[in-house]
């Protein structure tokens, strides 16, 4: 048996993006055990809905992370219209689709540059980046904005996007698919890579599913859960959508999952373009909350929960978000737990932790 020692891993280290901090017990160089430490930039967003009002407070949500902003807007609205008994216009929640899946390619192309980065490969890390500029051009030309778009309101769309416009974005994102497999088949088929992800971090179907993992995480390991199925996510059911499973549980299955989703998320938003009917982007709603609801969204990091309470005014009584990371990181202590010391840093990144959110 060999030495135990406890060494400090984050929660500032070069290959991490987010400040997570993890205490590694170490057997020699085979982690034992990883505990983590979570509060590191708790921000106190959901407590301003005490003085925030209900549309003030999308604004706040909306900043509870800078890769997920729309879908965060998109959930905090949709629990508050849920709470007044309101339904968005169809071709809103068209919109709402399109630019929720326009994120997801975002979010997934800057979480490959940074897997390359982590594992040294700083050319593959520039691609991902550059062409993720082009989904980030496409979001401003159409919100406005390039993180934080600010569209997305209770009972619709701060503003329409015109169908030339839309069809401007299917082409293009088309156009992107060619450069993006050119990338990406690096990540699957290039022998270095393969010697840092295959076999790495396995998280069996059995253990994602006990340790209630969501996202890619969990459907890396086959479990085929995905809140787009779900009757009341966007116009998904009429876009014919499946998800993306793949069954080792690895870090490449992890990885593998992502870049099939890129893919996937640019034929539901060319398949949602397609259908997108006319008619307006929003409607009138009451100005008072008096009842509460919940909400589940399909984040690009999993299943995100929302949960508004009203308080029969403009201010909310309480609102409630549970972000995908706060149930996938016992997935990622667990597939720690056995691990080199040195791969330590690649298992964090394809859990892909958000700190932001977590911490709200």
């Amino acid at each position: 048996m060999g030495k135990r020692t406890i060494i400090p891993f984050g929660p500032q280290h070069p290959v991490l993006p987010e400040p997570i901090h993890l205490d590694l017990v170490l057997e020699d160089e085979t982690v034992v055990e990883a505990i983590p430490s979570i509060g590191y930039i708790h921000r106190g967003l959901e407590k301003l809905c005490e003085i925030k009002d209900f549309n003030q407070m999308v604004y706040v949500i909306e900043r509870i992370c800078g890769i997920c902003s729309f879908g965060h807007g998109w959930g905090a609205v949709a629990s508050m219209e849920g709470a007044m008994g309101v339904q968005a216009p169809e071709r809103a929640e068209y919109l709402r689709t399109i630019l929720h899946e326009l994120g997801r390619v975002h979010s997934h192309l800057l979480w490959l540059g940074l897997l390359a980065d982590g594992f040294g490969f700083e050319s593959l890390f520039n691609h991902c980046w550059r062409i993720r500029e082009t989904v980030l051009d496409l979001f401003e030309k159409n919100t406005g904005g390039r993180v934080i778009f600010s569209i997305c309101k209770v009972g619709g769309m701060r503003k329409d996007i015109s169908n030339e416009n839309l069809k401007e974005m299917k082409e293009v994102l088309e156009g992107l698919k060619a450069e993006i497999k050119e990338i990406t088949d690096v990540f699957i088929n290039d022998a270095s890579v393969q010697n840092r992800m295959v076999g790495v971090g396995v998280l069996t179907k059995e253990e994602a599913e006990e340790l209630c993992a969501v996202g890619p995480v969990a459907r890396a390991s086959g479990v085929p859960q995905d809140i787009r199925m779900t009757d009341n996510h966007g116009v998904y059911g009429k876009l014919g959508f499946e998800p993306v499973l793949e069954e080792a549980g690895d870090c490449m299955a992890r990885t593998v999952v992502r870049i099939r989703e890129v893919f996937q998320s640019i034929d539901l938003i060319s398949a949602a373009i397609d259908q997108i009917p006319d008619g307006p982007v929003d409607m009138k709603v009451p100005n008072k909350i008096e009842g509460e609801y919940i909400t589940r969204m399909e984040q690009p990091r999993g299943e995100a929960f929302y949960y508004a309470k009203g308080a029969g005014t403009k201010f909310l009584k309480r609102m409630r978000v549970r972000t995908p990371t706060n149930m996938n990181i016992p997935a990622m202590v667990k597939t720690l737990a056995g691990a080199d010391l040195a791969d330590v840093p690649m298992l964090v990144l394809t859990i892909d932790p958000c700190i932001s959110c977590t911490e709200r």
